[in-house]
């Protein structure tokens, strides 16, 4: 995808990479909306991160980069609320982001280059594979996302901490377009050794 395109954008405060999985509930009118949209255009739409700091009126309370995701599955759950599970695709950049009349946030996004497991030649990370496995195995939600996670292919493995690790927002911006991609190895190491 070399054009921009307009996709609804769900902001949060975690946030999904290319390849992860993301159970959410979805309550609010304008989100119903957009996952009924989405589904019918079999499209999907952009997670971006809260910027506690950005202005509200002018949508600088998202961060521009996102992640596209798709709806692998949906249901209704024991509470009554909708159940979506989401699968990121790739990250993006979100340029202007208007209001629509229902308060849902729609933005022009263009897709960045993705790490590969290309990126990473001769960076070796076991600490970071062994202690995903870890994690994964002591927690359920996470077994049931990645019942068969590729632990060999180290972007993957690089997200999946992105993902779980508690690091300021503004902080995962600038990893996540990271262009030498052992920087981010090392900084995740120091992080969990």
């Amino acid at each position: 995808m070399s054009d921009s395109v307009q996709i609804p954008l769900f902001p949060l405060s975690a946030h999904i990479f290319p390849g992860g999985k993301m159970a959410l509930r979805i309550f609010e009118a304008r989100y119903l909306r957009m996952v009924k949209e989405t589904l019918k255009a079999q499209t999907g739409f952009g997670i971006c991160m809260f910027n506690a700091h950005g202005d509200k009126e002018r949508n600088q309370h998202i961060y521009p980069i996102g992640t596209y995701v798709k709806i692998i599955d949906f249901d209704m759950l024991d509470d009554g609320l909708l159940g979506i599970t989401v699968e990121g695709q790739y990250l993006f950049t979100a340029g202007e982001i208007q209001t629509q009349q229902d308060g849902l946030r729609v933005g022009e996004i263009e897709e960045l280059p993705l790490w590969s497991s290309d990126t990473f030649p001769g960076i070796d990370a076991p600490l970071l594979q062994e202690r995903l496995v870890q994690i994964i195995a002591s927690y359920p939600e996470l077994q049931s996302l990645y019942t068969d996670p590729p632990l060999k292919d180290l972007s993957w493995v690089v997200f999946r901490w992105l993902e779980l690790l508690p690091i300021k927002a503004a902080d995962k911006q600038q990893l996540m377009t990271q262009q030498n991609p052992k920087v981010v190895v090392e900084f995740l190491e120091s992080l969990i050794r």
